[in-house]
């Protein structure tokens, strides 16, 4: 073994000797951070039953939190990275238990709604604070790329096992456990971290940087992602030419270049564009965006699409998912290890959406009379392409970043996720209800609705398809092309490399 790639010493690193047990933990948060954007997806039919909230409504049960999440994520890297990732990692966690039991126990629509955004504001303290912790815990290049196949993974398979764990708690028990298990996830990973994970001095003013938080640039940004997604919303219930949607989709860019502008100029910026700037970099945050726009709106519509047009169970419809989820948790073993330091990133990310296009736009090809069997191919394209994704992406988004960064860097990756997941689910809902209602007015008739929905669903599946395939060519264009360019561009540990 070369000096390059021994271990360090564990005494350079008071999380070293602990490293295997602090993945575990930090990947139980991610699971959970992950699962709790698709466990409600199952849920939702029962609880819309329970509560009585229309169909223009449901979405926010999706939205609230992705938005929350999303938007909040940049503060949430930033607050770790000023004063510590253990800290916030901690505190995320139990806030997320504590807002996962009022979800469980509301009573209305508006409660429930409440809950599920507190539970993204708490998500956005930990999830960036678990992807620094691993990316700082883990310096030797071979465990590294171990351990982000292993994060990666969690992040794929999460979503397909929350839609599963949602089906069995709500059949069994009630739509209220989709909620109420979240304790069992995050206070015993609280407790883990206050016990294993050693905070570190320069979490709390690395590189010199002051306890002082860009307000202008927190400001501009938390709300221009916040109008952005909520004018894509506004549309479903307020129609696209709404003074409020109209107004929110024009304010929400100009914001964003606000923010830009500001980030450029201040000089301890919420998000220095060094970051984003980087090719690879960028070419990860931007694909992730993109599947995120997908995925999400495939967890939606085809949880409505097993369980109201094929009659199934929650249980069976959560199981229905399995092909892909096995096919990201193979695939992601098999990227990490093999296919990343072969053929680098550009070819894994171009690749994976290419697939997950395919993938989807066979989904298109349904009618009235398909089957389980119909959906069945494109569920696992979509797997092998996300599984492609989601490792590629976990472990390039920190590359070659400086140690005082790796929080917001972090937040980065999971803000392009969720904020593509809530853009998408937000559109992609929109197309969906514009699509039922036009066919249903030109095709009047009591056996309407299953054609209906089925004209709705191939409609979003078709949109889904045509974004993913632009967004591998933008980001063939946008990435570097070799493992040797992916070096270059700052494949060593983190606080080595180009910044």
């Amino acid at each position: 073994m070369s000096a390059l790639s021994a271990p360090p010493p564990a005494s350079t690193d008071p999380n070293y000797a602990a490293r295997w047990i602090i993945l575990a933990i930090v990947g139980v948060a991610q699971l959970m951070v992950v699962l709790d954007a698709t466990i409600v997806n199952i849920a939702l039919p029962s609880a819309q039953a329970d509560l009585g909230f229309s169909d223009d409504n449901r979405q926010w049960v999706i939205t609230a939190y992705a938005l929350a999440f999303g938007s909040l994520l940049l503060i949430g890297g930033r607050l770790g990275d000023l004063f510590g990732r253990k800290q916030m990692f901690v505190v995320g966690l139990f806030g997320f238990a504590v807002a996962s039991a009022i979800g469980g126990a509301a009573n209305n629509f508006e409660l429930l709604v409440t809950a599920r955004a507190l539970q993204g504001a708490f998500g956005a303290l930990l999830a960036p604070g678990a992807l620094a912790i691993l990316a700082t815990t883990f310096t030797d290049p071979a465990e590294r790329g171990k351990a982000f196949g292993i994060f990666g993974a969690l992040a794929g398979v999460g979503a397909g096992v929350g839609l599963l764990l949602g089906g069995v708690l709500t059949q069994w028990l009630s739509w209220r456990w989709c909620l109420y298990v979240n304790l069992a996830f995050a206070i015993p990973a609280a407790i883990g971290a206050l016990i294993t994970v050693h905070a570190h001095h320069r979490d709390r003013s690395a590189g010199g940087h002051s306890r002082s938080i860009d307000i202008p640039g927190t400001i501009t940004g938390t709300l221009g992602l916040f109008v952005l997604v909520f004018g894509f919303s506004s549309a479903e219930t307020r129609g696209w030419d709404s003074g409020l949607t109209v107004a929110s989709l024009i304010a929400g860019p100009l914001l964003l270049v606000a923010f830009i502008l500001i980030e450029a100029r201040v000089s301890e910026p919420l998000l220095p564009l060094r970051i984003v700037w980087n090719a690879t970099r960028g070419g990860a945050y931007f694909s992730i965006a993109v599947l995120g726009v997908t995925m999400f709106g495939i967890f939606l519509f085809l949880t409505y699409f097993f369980q109201q047009n094929l009659g199934y169970s929650p249980i069976r419809a959560g199981l229905a998912f399995m092909p892909m989820t096995v096919t990201i948790m193979i695939i992601a073993g098999v990227a990490s290890g093999v296919l990343l330091p072969k053929f680098g990133p550009r070819i894994l990310v171009v690749g994976g959406l290419l697939l997950v296009s395919i993938g989807v736009g066979s989904m298109a090809l349904i009618d009235t009379g398909s089957t389980f069997v119909h959906v069945l191919p494109g569920l696992v394209l979509i797997g092998l392409g996300a599984g492609l994704l989601y490792t590629t992406t976990f472990a390039t988004a920190t590359v070659g970043i400086d140690e005082r960064d790796t929080g917001v860097a972090s937040a980065m990756l999971n803000t392009a996720q969720q904020i593509g997941g809530s853009v998408g689910t937000a559109l992609l809902s929109t197309l969906f209800a514009s699509a039922v209602t036009s066919y249903a007015t030109d095709h009047p008739g009591p056996s309407v609705a299953d054609a209906a929905s089925i004209n709705g669903f191939t409609t979003v599946f078709w949109w889904a398809a045509g974004i993913t395939l632009v967004g591998a060519i933008v980001s063939f264009f946008m990435m570097r092309s070799s493992s040797a360019d992916l070096a270059a561009s700052g494949g060593a540990p983190a606080g080595v490399g180009a910044h």
